[in-house]
């Protein structure tokens, strides 16, 4: 990340300018207000992307000075602790990360301001640095910044600009798809019972249904046989933006209904091609969709443990990460071993299956058991 970064600060470096998501700046500020005021400006700036402050370039004539020598210099701790002191509306605050690089043999901190969903942000409370009385950040005000300028700290932000930071935060300007990836991350504003009812929806926006469509029917993947009863169902699940259908997915009975889970993917291991697992992203429909039915814990166990019959993954660059840490370790463990410790489970796989798949119980015990130790390692 860091050398991207560095990358990244030396193009906006040649650029020789400042825009709406970046911001040049000599030294540290002294006056701990101007610094929250400049992080909310950038945090609630309308490029919708992370946006910086970057310490130790003149923002005139864009030399390379340093923070090496800085008095006031602060690091990511210093700065999270002056936005938890301070009373933010909903107590939601900006989100920051500090990077230092080296730009021309000098110190270069930069400091990001995540992009998020959650604007606007606004204080609460007044505040003003006890130090030096400079000037005050005037509560359920709203700034921001357009092109290469902050609203001055005694203002308001234009009200096009609040009206796009509301919509921003409510999803108003999203595709419908768009929303649904928002509202599935509110997961205790869900109502379902997928054991008594066949659909569910959104407290505040009922008009996103999720619905199971048809009778769960008998089905079979190999992880039904890491269950206390290996029976599994399926059925078809779609969801809805009133009465338009925007995504279909699988509804999946684990354990005599005991379990209900969303489909998961498969993959094709590299190189063992008659190597499979199941999985889940995390940042997939059908991931939210494993949040929201598990109450945000992950947790596909039902009466017995969680063997990780199907992974779960961050993102598609955590699933990568696995799968290069799985063709190193593929011969950690023999076959013989793993048939040994989910003898019981290979069994239940070939009796319902009469072990005529070609993605079998033998393959999801032999990838949980090196996913538990990259769990380990990670």
């Amino acid at each position: 990340m860091e050398e991207n970064i560095s990358e990244l600060v030396k193009g906006l470096l040649e650029s020789r300018r400042e825009d709406d998501w970046w911001d040049f700046k000599r030294e540290h500020h002294h006056d701990k207000a101007k610094l929250v005021h400049d992080i909310i400006c950038m945090a609630n700036s309308r490029a919708n992307r992370d946006a910086y402050i970057i310490f130790g370039i003149e923002d005139e004539t864009f030399n390379v000075i340093g923070v090496e020598h800085d008095t006031e210099r602060r690091t990511q701790q210093n700065i999270v602790d002056i936005l938890r002191s301070i009373r933010f509306a909903g107590g939601v605050r900006p989100r920051i990360e500090m990077r230092t690089i080296k730009i021309q043999k000098h110190d270069i901190d930069v400091l990001i301001v995540k992009n998020t969903n959650t604007v606007p942000y606004y204080l609460e409370k007044e505040y003003q640095d006890g130090r030096i009385m400079g000037k005050k950040i005037s509560p359920f005000h709203i700034y921001t910044r357009v092109v290469d300028t902050n609203t001055p700290i005694d203002h308001n932000a234009d009200i096009n600009d609040v009206e796009y930071l509301w919509r921003k935060r409510f999803g108003l300007d999203r595709s419908p798809k768009e929303r649904l990836m928002l509202l599935l991350d509110e997961k205790n504003k869900w109502i379902f019972d997928w054991g008594n009812k066949t659909y569910a929806y959104h407290i505040d926006y009922p008009e996103f249904k999720i619905e199971r469509n048809g009778e769960f029917v008998p089905g079979w993947w190999p992880a039904a046989a890491f269950y206390s009863n290996p029976k599994m169902y399926l059925s078809p699940l779609k969801i809805f933006f009133h009465n338009t259908i925007i995504y279909e997915t699988e509804l999946w009975s684990f354990d005599e209904f005991r379990k209900y889970l969303p489909k998961s993917e498969n993959h094709v291991v590299e190189a063992k091609r008659d190597l499979w697992y199941s999985y889940y992203l995390l940042d997939s429909i059908e991931g939210k969709l494993l949040q929201l039915f598990t109450g945000g814990s992950l947790d596909i166990s039902s009466r017995e443990p969680n063997y990780h019959q199907i992974l779960i993954f961050e993102n598609k660059q955590k699933k990568s990460e696995f799968n290069q840490y799985l063709k190193v370790h593929f011969d950690d463990y023999s076959d013989e071993s793993i048939r040994q410790q989910y003898e019981h489970q290979i069994k239940k796989d070939n009796s319902e299956n009469g072990g005529g798949l070609v993605y079998s119980a033998f393959q999801v015990a032999k990838c949980a058991k090196l996913y538990e130790d990259w769990l380990n390692t990670t």
